[in-house]
């Protein structure tokens, strides 16, 4: 018997599967809000045939191309790559429509994203195709043969994270479907650049480098056997050692740059120790090298930066991508900073034609400029930005909040923020602290928000727009060995607020804090909760260039959550993959980690049941110790066993490592999971999988947040999305779709002012979405009417015109008291399941153009109402509910002045109706009249009365009763509010005029 049940359940259980994975969710379409500032670009170019048209790889946000100098970007990589991580790109001199992409930026910080190999378009972006080296990591560089777009090369550094044999140069001779590899060092050695000789392209330079990054440091160069400067004269058959001259010694990240005029000059920014780093000059072609400069801004950061580019028509002329961007006029003997709207540069590219023409790019986004760098163009128009968390507050409505990667932090509305919205104008607010975050709004007082900034706690006050710092130690910890320091805070230390107490603060070192006064005083209310292996604490960057800046500090908390139903039960997660938890508030602590979760992972989220205090999920990546499988674990024993729910089989793709995963607030065992490269659902606790992606572009997803119905998403490289009312998902019908047909119950929705248009950010109207499932395509007999509190029908929607046809007679015959029917192609009618956005309007005011009759009308009123969906013969029905605007109370605007002010809108629309009808009586009248010859005294009165009603013909009429009855339509439909007298009274002055006109006419 109990073989039986299992198998039954088994069986069930595999149907309920089958049956909701078998769905699509384009009906859960995701939209951006932003922010419009750009984010980090690592690489850039144009084309000298189209001198407006240039394209940006970000670090995470895609390929994106401009056509008319920088005024407005468009992302054309969506939907064809596999990464948003762009490393090279190039376009080829003879054909514009050529364009080469190299994936996998070159610039390894541990957020780095991988890269999946080479695209190529034929048509200048509008479509691509992949063309292989899927596993040769990060690209360095691409170059076309100027002679032939056929003829490829490729600089592959490999994986940031580990050794592998895909690193080296490579080459393609017939356009991306064969590669041949014809350089290579070790699995250890990459190669960051790679340049061909002007007038013969046979002849190339390519610069090695051994790269890799842990999560404890950063490795850049090696011996001088594992890096340097590689010259072919035939087409990379062979290959020789450039020597004379360069370093001898320790040798580390190289960009090379040969002049286009004078192809004796080669040029090479090099990391190296002390004196022997800079600029290396060879005036033969790389036989010899002279050391031109020592200058430590051309190797700041050499891992992060390091970009070489000269002037087209001038080989003296030099631009040096790091932080700063500098330039030389002698040949690199002496340079100059140049002004640009961002630090940390990274690439440039100037017009072969017109070097003062030229586009460079930073952490901030990417700029032209038209006269040589004096002026650029703007980055607020490129929303590329890298989020590292998300949090909301309790406006209405709510905003949204993050840290943005090299920037500030921000809050911006999540929809548009009031009625006087300017549409596509982006609103955004920096809201202390720094790039790092996390940033989170004070619950119950969102005018004061709690910051971290590398490790600093501070609070922000948005009404005085003071930032108070009050750091755990009180100390610049940057520099340091870790192992010296007090507290070891990471640089994107976590912090959380209590879900009990909006003044209780957590933070994160290797201690767990707390504070309940704003950061004036902190205790530690932990031990160590981290692995804190020694080997592990140690100065960050290797060989040659230290480099510490809190993001290798190893051994720290890096996740932290309060359960929401059991005060006391906090559970920590560290960057080097323990797992802790205590349940009296700090006093007793229990190292919890998974005994089969591989170590040393960086959990990236810890989220605990809003259902079952002993329950609890974790997400854990490894991806910086070159395992890139996701690491998604729950418990429901506080950690005493755990199960892994991320196997190889049940939906997620063994390389999209984790990053974030989060329980639905109001369905237990529905999860929302974020991974490298997008977003996952379940619906039967982690036991299997489904995409969940839709729209989304292909991009690190850093955190999940759920709240009021929506969904909200920070992203790596691409600002924050919203899923608005996901609460079909917690319908408990969605698991049981199969041959009929379901309505889901509408969520209560608040009658919010909107602005409409504007396609950025994505603000859309106040609405009711109603979700629908259809067991079959039909096309025809689908119609969703709206029902108000007293089962009168407010607005009758069809989605088909055969429908509409058939209730034309009863439009015409029951004139104002007709139900409002109108045709909207939105109303899907699809197999699957569907979502409709009902815009709340009620019946307008007729007219005489149909496409325009009744249409317009105003919202409808606070209160309850009903959707009511008819399939076929078959109807279901939902109750909803829409509130009234929480801020109109501060106005002191009432239910009560809602429905007073929608009692007389009805009897104005009543009146311009029977205005504008008794217009177009008259007008066909005087047709008929004009037609038939009959004598002129009746047309002469009725054309007096339509001078009455009717303005005239040209500029600036005097607005006569149609129009004044119009106008007093708007001014009442403008706003909530309570009716003033004077409207009142002049809609009975109006309608006392209408009446001895309509006597008058005698029709």
């Amino acid at each position: 018997m109990q073989i039986n049940y299992r198998s039954s359940l088994f069986l069930f259980t595999f149907f309920l599967t089958t049956i909701i994975f078998a769905q699509d969710f384009e009906a859960f379409q995701y939209r951006t809000i932003g922010p419009a500032r750009g984010g980090r670009v690592t690489t850039v170019t144009g084309t000298a045939l189209e001198p407006g048209t240039f394209y940006l790889g970000a670090s995470g946000g895609g390929v994106w191309k401009t056509e008319d100098y920088g005024t407005s970007w468009s992302n054309v990589s969506d939907g064809f790559f596999d990464t948003p991580s762009i490393g090279a790109i190039e376009v080829a001199e003879n054909d514009a429509n050529i364009v080469y992409v190299g994936t996998g930026s070159d610039g390894i910080r541990s957020n780095i994203i991988a890269g999946k190999g080479m695209y190529k378009s034929i048509d200048a972006g509008k479509t691509w195709e992949h063309i292989g080296l899927e596993n040769v990591g990060q690209i360095g560089a691409v170059e076309i043969d100027p002679t032939n777009n056929n003829i490829v090369w490729v600089a592959a550094i490999g994986n940031a994270f580990k050794s592998n044999p895909e690193r080296g140069v490579f080459k393609t001779t017939d356009g991306g479907k064969t590669w041949e590899k014809v350089l290579f060092v070790s699995d250890e050695v990459g190669f960051a650049d790679l340049e061909l000789l002007p007038g013969n392209p046979n002849v190339v330079y390519a610069a090695a480098w051994k790269a890799r990054r842990t999560p404890w440091t950063i490795d850049s160069g090696g011996e001088n056997k594992d890096g340097g400067i590689y010259k072919s004269v035939n087409g990379g058959k062979d290959w020789v050692k450039l020597e004379e001259g360069l370093p001898k010694g320790l040798i580390g990240k190289i960009d090379l740059a040969v002049s286009p005029v004078d192809s004796r000059i080669l040029y090479a920014v090099i990391e190296a120790p002390d004196k022997e780093r800079g600029l290396y000059k060879s005036v033969d072609q790389g036989k010899s090298f002279t050391h031109v400069s020592d200058n430590e801004d051309l190797v700041n950061r050499p891992f992060y930066y390091t970009n070489l580019e000269l002037d087209p028509t001038n080989p003296d002329i030099i631009y040096s991508n790091a932080n700063p961007l500098i330039k030389s006029t002698d040949g690199g003997k002496t340079w100059k900073q140049m002004s640009v709207p961002h630090g940390d540069n990274h690439d440039i590219w100037l017009n072969p034609n017109n070097p003062d023409l030229l586009i460079q790019c930073n952490d901030g986004g990417a700029n032209i400029s038209h006269n040589g760098g004096k002026t650029w163009s703007t980055q607020f128009n490129q929303p590329t930005a890298e989020i590292y968390q998300v949090a909301v507050d309790d406006q209405y409505p709510y905003w949204v909040y993050g840290a943005q990667q090299d920037n500030t932090t921000i809050a911006i509305p999540s929809t548009a923020p009031s009625a006087t919205t300017t549409p596509g104008t982006p609103i955004m607010l920096n809201v202390g602290g720094c790039e790092t975050g996390p940033v989170i709004p004070m619950p119950g007082n969102h005018y004061m928000v709690y910051n971290n900034c590398k490790g600093r706690f501070s609070v922000y006050s948005k009404k005085t727009g003071i930032d108070r710092e009050y750091s755990i130690g009180a100390s610049n910890i940057y520099g340091h060995n870790p192992k010296d320091l007090k507290y070891r805070f990471q640089r994107v230390a976590p912090i959380h607020v209590s879900p009990f107490d909006p003044e209780v603060v957590y933070m994160g070192s290797q201690f767990l804090h707390r504070t309940s006064n704003g950061g004036k005083n902190w205790e530690i209310i932990s031990p160590d909760l981290t692995a804190n292996e020694s080997d592990k604490q140690v100065i960050s960057g290797n060989p040659i260039t230290r480099d510490i800046t809190g993001e290798e500090y190893y051994s720290t908390l890096y996740s932290i959550r309060e359960s929401k139903i059991a005060k006391g039960t906090i559970w920590t997660g560290s960057n080097d993959g323990v797992i802790s938890v205590t349940k009296d508030g700090g006093k007793t602590w229990k190292n919890v980690t998974p005994k089969k979760l591989p170590k040393g992972g960086r959990v990236e989220s810890v989220e605990p049941s809003q259902f079952n205090p002993a329950k609890a999920y974790i997400a854990v990546e490894r991806h910086l110790l070159g395992d890139n499988k996701p690491y998604f674990y729950k418990t429901d024993n506080y950690g005493e066993s755990w199960e892994l729910i991320s196997t190889d089989s049940n939906g997620i793709p063994s390389d999209y490592f984790a990053r974030v995963l989060r329980e639905d607030p109001v369905r237990e065992g529905l999860l929302y999971a974020g991974t490298e490269y997008g977003m996952f659902v379940s619906f039967d606790d982690g036991k299997t999988w489904k995409k969940f992606q839709q729209n989304l572009p292909i991009v690190p997803i850093t955190d999940i947040i759920l709240f009021r119905g929506d969904l909200i998403l920070s992203t790596m490289g691409r600002g924050f999305w919203i899923i608005d009312n996901i609460t079909s998902l917690e319908d408990q019908n969605i698991a049981n779709l199969g041959d009929s047909a379901v309505l889901f119950k509408p969520i209560n929705t608040i009658r919010y002012d909107s602005p409409r248009g504007g396609d950025f950010p994505d603000y859309p109207s106040t609405s009711v979405l109603i979700d629908y499932y259809l067991p079959s395509d039909m096309k025809s007999g689908v119609q969703l009417d709206i029902l108000d509190v007293q089962n009168k029908v407010v607005a009758s929607i069809v989605s088909d015109s055969t429908q509409l046809k058939s209730t034309k007679e009863e439009v015409e015959d029951m004139g104002l008291n007709m139900t409002f029917v109108y045709l909207d192609k939105k109303l899907e009618t699809k197999k699957g399941i569907n979502r409709f956005a009902w815009d709340l309007r009620q019946k307008g005011p007729w007219d005489k153009n149909k496409n325009r009759r009744y249409k317009g009308g105003p919202v409808v009123p606070p209160g309850m109402y009903k959707a009511k969906l008819t399939v076929g013969d078959t109807t279901f029905e939902q109750p909803f509910e829409i509130l009234i605007d929480p801020k109109l109370k501060e106005d002191g605007v009432t239910l009560d002045n809602i429905l007073e002010q929608q009692q007389l809108v009805f009897e104005v629309i009543d009146l311009l109706s029977d205005a504008k009808m008794l217009q177009d009586k008259l007008e066909k009248k005087i047709k008929e009249l004009e037609k038939s010859k009959v004598g002129d005294d009746k047309l002469d009165h009725y054309k007096t009365i339509l001078k009455q009603l009717k303005n005239e013909e040209g500029a600036y009429p005097q607005p006569m009763m149609v129009g004044q009855i119009s106008y007093l339509y708007y001014i009442l439909s403008g706003a909530d509010k309570e009716p003033g007298q004077e409207e009142k009274d002049r809609y009975n002055e109006l309608l006392g005029q209408f009446n001895e006109l309509k006597q008058k006419a005698g029709i």
